[in-house]
């Protein structure tokens, strides 16, 4: 679909083309291929028959290439509905070079068993993030973490013409908001880039969601009410089916750091594919967020039999006394619920996610309730069109979603009004004219949006770099410490000034007797130098406390 905005001066040589072979997320996964002058690029793999591929050899080809798909395949993240078929895709066309980040490197054998990969080499290589690589003549990708999974970039390609600069951006799935285990894409690093055409998925259509931490805690809180009823008809252990990878590790983080489940006597039993999947996040570790950098310097990330609650891995011989106490079970969404649920291990509660479409059986030998919950890992409508707004293309093409969230999107009159609106069927090709008087909107007006982070006893409030461009910037990050109270429903934020430090009375607590960061030892600068503290190298609140606290005198 496209709307009625005219572009002027434009060239009469059309550089820009995108044939998509899938846009879908449900029967098939994503698969794009893209032409900048003379270039071919595939974005993303996720078919599971690479015949519409092959058939269609010359499509948006140069006359005398070589017959390839493409002269390139790059990879967003390490998804099945993204990566599925990148091994078929490498048989076929062994010469086929294929790229991604260092991270979707190793998550991708994830996505094929290992009968399937004995005797095949790595065959995706790895680019570096925030880093221009001219990959082909006059052609240059550059990496930018997208937040959704480790390892998930979107990718921005550059054809440089003795004319000008060509630009197209590729989202693959992102998430504006921090998650347990990944930090969300920033808007700051990809703002002014003067962008011919974006590819943005729209999983979640126009739908407006909560603060993600809200939806955490709705989750918690409902895991916590089916175990809490111990002993009685009301009390429930919980099933979590989910995909292996992603999901699944960002709820056993939830479970293992929110104060519903912390120090509780709970067992977290893993099974199948997404225990693998945690295997592999800790080979990451070094990719991982600082503050979970932190916290497995202190405890374990996920295994762990020692801190409560316990997590482990689900092993045929757990399965006789499964139940026989309130437990949370994070297993496969293609598992059979049924080896769980026998005689005599209790209630149980499944809870699925929203969106993603897992099967469950309808009978079991024991009672159960089927219920959903949503803990987005996609931007929400609003979310996805601030990124619009920010980047400000010519031409907007929505891919991976449903056809009615999809069309929901295309059809928004602030989009119509601003911006050229795509959303092709697969198979159907979008040529992509480019005006050099095209008028690009005005830019939005400014809000800061911001992240609210909880782990252990920090929290931590994210803001864009943006902030630092007003003026009054200065004054209040003068001293880097800030002063926080409640006005309402309001937390007011204001930064303490050098003449108010000047008094250090004033910052430390004025009794001695009150066990907290601003009476230990260890603080100094408002900062824990304690290296037996899980707050360690970390800013704290002087009202604050960790176990390793040590008094002042």
């Amino acid at each position: 679909m496209m709307n009625n905005i005219s572009i002027d001066a434009v060239e009469t040589a059309n550089e820009l083309e995108c044939l998509p072979y899938s846009v879908q997320h449900q029967d098939e996964g994503v698969c794009l291929l893209v032409r900048m002058g003379p270039h071919r690029i595939l974005l993303d793999f996720g078919l599971t028959n690479i015949l519409p591929v092959t058939q269609n050899l010359t499509k948006l080809a140069q006359p005398g290439t070589s017959p390839m798909p493409a002269d390139l395949v790059l990879v967003s993240h390490a998804h099945p509905d993204h990566a599925r078929g990148l091994l078929t895709l490498h048989q076929a066309f062994p010469m086929l070079p294929i790229y991604a980040s260092e991270v979707t490197t190793k998550l991708l054998p994830l996505n094929w068993t290992e009968e399937e990969l004995p005797g095949i080499l790595p065959f995706c290589q790895a680019l570096p993030l925030r880093s221009p690589i001219e990959i082909r003549e006059d052609l240059i990708v550059e990496l930018f973490p997208a937040g959704h999974l480790p390892g998930a970039v979107a990718i921005l390609l550059t054809y440089h013409t003795p004319k000008r600069d060509y630009k197209l951006l590729y989202t693959g799935d992102f998430f504006l908001s921090n998650s347990r285990l990944v930090e969300g894409l920033r808007l700051d690093e990809l703002r002014g880039l003067n962008l011919d055409v974006l590819l943005i998925e729209g999983s979640y259509g126009t739908s407006r969601h909560p603060h993600r931490r809200h939806q955490e805690n709705q989750l918690a809180e409902r895991i916590h009410r089916a175990i809490s009823a111990s002993g009685t008809d009301e009390s429930y252990s919980v099933i979590l089916p989910t995909p292996a990878l992603g999901l699944g590790q960002e709820l056993l983080m939830l479970l293992r750091s929110h104060h519903h489940f912390t120090g509780r006597d709970l067992d977290i039993w893993v099974d199948g594919a997404v225990a693998t999947g945690c295997d592999a996040y800790l080979e990451l570790l070094p990719h991982l967020p600082a503050s979970v950098q932190n916290f497995a310097r202190h405890q374990p990330l996920f295994w762990d039999e020692r801190v409560k609650p316990r997590v482990r891995r689900l092993k045929p011989e757990n399965l006789a006394t499964l139940g026989a106490s309130p437990c949370i079970v994070l297993t496969d969404s293609t598992a059979d619920l049924r080896k769980y649920c026998q005689l005599n291990t209790g209630n149980w509660l499944i809870l699925l996610p929203e969106k993603i479409d897992i099967p469950v059986n309808q009978e079991y030998l024991v009672p159960t309730k089927v219920e959903s919950y949503l803990l987005a890992q996609h931007s929400d409508g609003p979310g996805t069109t601030q990124l619009i707004h920010n980047l400000r293309p010519q031409h907007v093409i929505f891919v991976h979603g449903s056809p009615s969230y999809l069309a929901d999107l295309t059809c928004l009159e602030e989009l119509q009004n601003r911006y050229h609106v795509h959303s092709p069927a697969a198979g159907t090709l979008v040529e992509l004219p480019i005006g050099e008087t095209f008028l690009q909107p005005a830019a939005p007006e400014t809000n800061y949006g911001g992240e609210l982070t909880e782990l252990g006893t920090v929290i931590t409030i994210t803001l864009p770099d943006a902030v630092r461009a007003d003026p009054r910037w200065r004054q209040f990050a003068d001293t880097g410490l800030i002063e926080a109270r409640w006005q309402g429903e309001d937390l007011v934020l204001r930064g303490l000034s050098p003449r108010e430090l000047l008094n250090q009375n004033n910052l430390r607590p004025n009794s001695g007797d009150i066990e907290c960061c601003g009476s230990c030892r260890h603080q100094r600068g408002q900062r824990c130098w304690n290296s037996a503290a899980p707050l360690y190298n970390f800013k704290v609140t002087l009202d604050g406390y960790c176990p390793a606290f040590e008094r002042l005198t």
